[in-house]
């Protein structure tokens, strides 16, 4: 079968986050793909199992080394990349996949992929400013408190931790035992640590609750989940929001995310899109 290696929320080749996406050409067991991503060993692997159906979309899946998961941000770019490009021979301008979660459109504008995500579910707050900074090995007054550390979930979950100074961001480092027993004990989700820079700009870090891997270069649906944040605690002072997430510096995978945003009667509405880049191409056997 055909697979593809492509960068996402990029803005150069060899940035962003990194995606194998494959086009079986027979049926795959789930065994055999998560064999496969595991084998790829990239933070996910997507699989499109079906052509385009009656209702538009295409069946796909993700799985990170360790496991299937419903949603992710820049797998579902990436794979519309594929889909547009290889798939369809860019004949149109709007993509849509049929994940766990639902259908996911994402629309295609001057080499810019958008996806509109799911409406954000606002999850506990963390009660215990402390136990999150021991995580995040951090001093506990390096976090904002002027705003909640809370989980929201546009079809994965973050904890959501808002920080003083890109410097308190930058020091972050897990420590495994205590998010571990995090996991275990309260509830299972990354962590996206983030500082405003400006109203245009916001820094941030994702460390992901999977096994396999431990920060993310470009998290789209964890991207997407502090823009609900935002908007439902009015950091910027605004019903509507449109910025830049930069993340993956501290891993030298730097990536850009697009974010615009919105809160109308209790609707939200949340767009996260970037660049796309082809890097290889091949069959696997």
């Amino acid at each position: 079968m055909k697979f593809y290696i492509v960068d996402v929320f990029a803005e150069n080749k060899y940035q962003g986050n990194q995606l194998a996406v494959f086009i079986p050409d027979g049926d795959l067991q789930t065994q055999q793909m998560q064999q496969i991503a595991r084998e790829i060993n990239f933070s996910e692997t997507t699989f499109i199992i079906s052509g385009k159906k009656p209702n538009g979309g295409y069946d796909c899946r993700y799985f990170t080394p360790d496991v299937e998961i419903p949603f992710a941000g820049h797998p579902t770019l990436g794979t519309a990349y594929i889909i547009h490009h290889i798939i369809e021979q860019r004949k149109s301008d709007k993509i849509l996949l049929n994940l766990e979660v639902g259908e996911i459109p994402v629309t295609v504008c001057a080499d810019i992929f958008t996806m509109e995500q799911k409406e954000p579910e606002f999850g506990i707050i963390a009660e215990n400013p402390e136990k999150i900074a021991k995580i995040l090995r951090i001093n506990k007054d390096d976090i904002d408190e002027k705003y909640p550390i809370q989980v929201v979930s546009t079809g994965l979950p973050s904890l959501i931790v808002p920080l003083k100074s890109y410097d308190a961001l930058k020091r972050c480092a897990v420590n495994h035992e205590r998010y571990q027993n995090f996991i275990d004990n309260i509830v299972k989700c990354n962590l996206l640590a983030f500082f405003p820079e400006s109203e245009e700009t916001i820094r941030v870090r994702v460390f992901v609750d999977d096994p396999g891997f431990v920060e993310d270069a470009a998290t789209g649906s964890a991207n997407g989940n502090l823009a609900g944040y935002i908007l439902k605690y009015e950091v910027f002072d605004n019903h509507e929001t449109s910025y830049h997430a930069l993340q993956g510096y501290e891993m030298n995978r730097p990536s850009l995310l697009r974010v615009t945003a919105n809160l109308t009667d209790e609707r939200y509405t949340i767009k996260v899109g970037g660049k796309v880049f082809l890097i290889a191409e091949g069959i696997w056997v």
